[in-house]
C-alpha cells in the first residue's frame, strides 16, 4: 500500500485531542485509530505490537539476524490532530496534476492560492491531496503515520534488506503539548528515535522553543457600581492593564526568525473574576527566563498597585528545546541528512517554531530530532500535501532505519 493511500483512511477517522481535559487521553476518539494501527502492524507479521491504557501504541522489529548489536532507532509519530475545524467528519479531496494555481477546496468558498501560500507553485504536475474546505485535512500528524507504517511493511515485505533493531511508537495528544507525558520509554528502549511530525519535504529540526504556560487569575471587588467610588476593583480592567503590560512587539504576531514571544490564548473576565491565559516561548533559555520573570513582574506591579493577591500567576513549564540533548550526538542528524540525500534533497535544519513529541521525549532523556512529513499549513482548513512528498518521505524514513547497518 502506498503512503498517500493510508493518509486517505487514517484523515477520515476523527482524532481532535481535548485541552480541556485532564484525561490521558484527552478524548477516547483516538483509540478509534490506535485500534486500527494495531491491526495493521499485525496484519503485516509484527508481533511485538502493544496498546496501553494512554492509547500509545508500541511495535518492535527485531534486527536483523547477526545485526542486533546496531543501535535500537524509534520512529513516532502522533495520532490526534487540533480540534479547530473539526466538528464534522473530514472528507480528502485528492486532485490529480494540479496546475500550480488557484485551487478551489470544494464548494466552501475557500481557494488554495499560490499567492497567498507560494510553495503551491512548485508543486505541479503533482497529486494533490486537501480536504473539502470545512475542516482540517489531518496530515499532521498522519502523514507521518502513513510513512511510518509504510517503512514497517517495507522491511515486513523485504527481509533480504538488512536493518537493526527498529521501535515503533504512535503517541496521542501532542496537540494540546502531552504526546510524551506518559510515554514508556524503557519500555520503548530504543537508544535515540526520529518523530516524524514536520512540514516541507527535506527538513530536519533539532531544535524547539522553550515553553511554558503562564495562568493568570485577578480576584476583584465587586460592589454597587452606584457607591462603587474607591471601593471597587473592576478585575477586567485590571487584566486589560496586565495585557498592556506585555510587550506588543513581542506578541506572536509581530515576531518571526529565532525571536520568542507571549501569545494570550484565553480571556474570561468579570468584574469580581478574570482568568487569563498566555503561552511563552523563546530559543534560547535565557531568554526564556527573561519573560517568565516579566511575567513576574507585571503581576508584583499591579499587586502594588491595587493590592497583595489581586493578581495570582502560576507558570508551568511545558517542554524544552531538544537542541541541548542531541547536541553531543551528532551521529543521529548525520544520519538524519544523509537519509534525506539519498532522495537527491539537499537537508535543511530549521529551528521549528512551535513544539513536537520529541522536545518532551528528549527532556526525558530519550534524544528526539523531528523530520518533515511533507504536509503543509497545519492546523488550517488550507492543509495541503502532495501523493510525492508523501511517498518521497516514506523512503526518508526507510533510508533512516538502514543507514544505521554496520
Amino acid at each position: 500500500m502506498k503512503a498517500y493511500q493510508r493518509l486517505l483512511s487514517y484523515v477520515k477517522i476523527s482524532t481532535p485531542s481535548n485541552e480541556e481535559s485532564s484525561s490521558s487521553p484527552s478524548s477516547q476518539c483516538q483509540f478509534d485509530l490506535a485500534r486500527l494501527l494495531v491491526e495493521e502492524l499485525k496484519g503485516l507479521g509484527i508481533s511485538d505490537v502493544s496498546l496501553d491504557e494512554h492509547c500509545y501504541v508500541y511495535a518492535h522489529l527485531p534486527a536483523t539476524e547477526g545485526l542486533e548489536h546496531c543501535k535500537a532507532l524509534g520512529f513516532i509519530a502522533h495520532m490526534d490532530t487540533v480540534s479547530d475545524f473539526c466538528d464534522h467528519a473530514i472528507t480528502p479531496v485528492v486532485t490529480e496534476d494540479y496546475d500550480g494555481k488557484e485551487l478551489p477546496l470544494g464548494t466552501s468558498g475557500r481557494t488554495l492560492s499560490p499567492e497567498m501560500f507560494p510553495h503551491l507553485a512548485s508543486l505541479a504536475g503533482h497529486t494533490l491531496i486537501t480536504s473539502d474546505g470545512t475542516t482540517i485535512l489531518g496530515a499532521d500528524d498522519k502523514a507521518g503515520v502513513a510513512e511510518i507504517m509504510n517503512m514497517v511493511e517495507y522491511f515486513a515485505t523485504h527481509p533480504e534488506v538488512k536493518h537493526g533493531t527498529i521501535k515503533v511508537g504512535f503517541t496521542t495528544d501532542e496537540e494540546v503539548g502531552k504526546g510524551g507525558k506518559y510515554y514508556d520509554i524503557g519500555y520503548f528502549n530504543a537508544d535515540f528515535a526520529y518523530t516524524f511530525d514536520g512540514q516541507t519535504t527535506g527538513e530536519i529540526n533539532a531544535e524547539t522553543f522553550n515553553a511554558a504556560d503562564a495562568n493568570v487569575t485577578i480576584h476583584g471587588v465587586q460592589v454597587h457600581p452606584g457607591r462603587a467610588k474607591d471601593k471597587m476593583i473592576n478585575a477586567i480592567t485590571v487584566g486589560r492593564k496586565f495585557d498592556e503590560l506585555v510587550p506588543e512587539a513581542q506578541t506572536c504576531e509581530h515576531v518571526d526568525g529565532r525571536e520568542g514571544y507571549y501569545h494570550m490564548t484565553n480571556f474570561n473576565g468579570t468584574v469580581s473574576k478574570t482568568t487569563m491565559k498566555y503561552i511563552v516561548r523563546d530559543f534560547s533559555m535565557e531568554g526564556f527566563l527573561a519573560r517568565k520573570a516579566h511575567m513576574r513582574k507585571i503581576a508584583d506591579f499591579l499587586n502594588s498597585v491595587y493590592g497583595e493577591g489581586t493578581v495570582e500567576l502560576e507558570l508551568v513549564d511545558s517542554y524544552f528545546s531538544m537542541y541541548e540533548v542531541i547536541k553531543p550526538m551528532p551521529i543521529i542528524l548525520d544520519h538524519a541528512r544523509t537519509a534525506i540525500k539519498q532522495e537527491g534533497i539537499v537537508p535543511r535544519e530549521v529551528p521549528i517554531r512551535g513544539g513536537t513529541d520529541g522536545s518532551i521525549l528528549s527532556g526525558r532523556g530519550l534524544p528526539c530530532p523531528n523530520i518533515s512529513t511533507g504536509y503543509q499549513n497545519g492546523h488550517s482548513v488550507y492543509e495541503y500535501v502532495s501523493t510525492e512528498a508523501l511517498e518521497t518521505c516514506a523512503r526518508i524514513c526507510i533510508n533512516l532505519a538502514a543507514s544505521f547497518v554496520k
